[in-house]
């Protein structure tokens, strides 16, 4: 298995920023909050794979902490993923209204940030994030105490990341 170049490590953690946006806070939020985030509350782990341009793939493995609002309409993020040859450590704050979705992310070791935009209702959402020089777009679905990502990249080296997450 060939291992990322380190010019793809900053676009990784950029795509995997953006699966980390949809999960949220403490358990105890999870019966509390409503709106659109409100179904996603709670800690979450799991693994996926990072699909690179040449091929090649990398095992990731996240455990993510996220506060959600009362009412379901905003969240802020801390993700930290690792596979054999990084790791990193991403934030995001989002915003929802009216089915919309707003926000800002940064990865803090690679001093990487940008903004998201897209939509979601009923456990599923579709969001384009994006960076300097970088776009990827992000299906999430919610379906009980499990996530399922994924992640495409179409100028970069990163194909995309596919993930599955489960509520902790």
């Amino acid at each position: 298995m060939k291992l990322l170049d380190l010019s793809l490590r900053p676009l990784v953690g950029a795509a995997c920023v953006a699966f980390s946006i949809f999960a949220a806070s403490s358990s105890t939020l999870h019966a509390q909050a409503g709106g659109m985030f409100g179904s996603l509350a709670g800690n979450w782990s799991g693994s996926g794979t990072i699909l690179v341009g040449d091929g090649g793939t990398e095992r990731i493995r996240c455990r993510a902490t996220y506060t959600v609002d009362a009412g379901g309409s905003a969240m802020q993020q801390n993700l930290r993923c690792a596979s054999d040859s990084y790791k990193f450590e991403l934030s995001s704050d989002v915003r929802g209204s009216g089915g919309n979705l707003t926000g800002n992310w940064s990865e803090a070791s690679r001093g990487v940030n940008g903004t998201l935009e897209g939509r979601g209702s009923n456990g599923s959402f579709e969001v384009l994030v994006s960076a300097n020089a970088f776009v990827a777009t992000l299906y999430l679905k919610v379906s009980g105490n499990k996530q399922t990502i994924s992640i495409t990249s179409k100028n970069t080296d990163l194909r995309g990341v596919n993930i599955s997450l489960t509520r902790s």
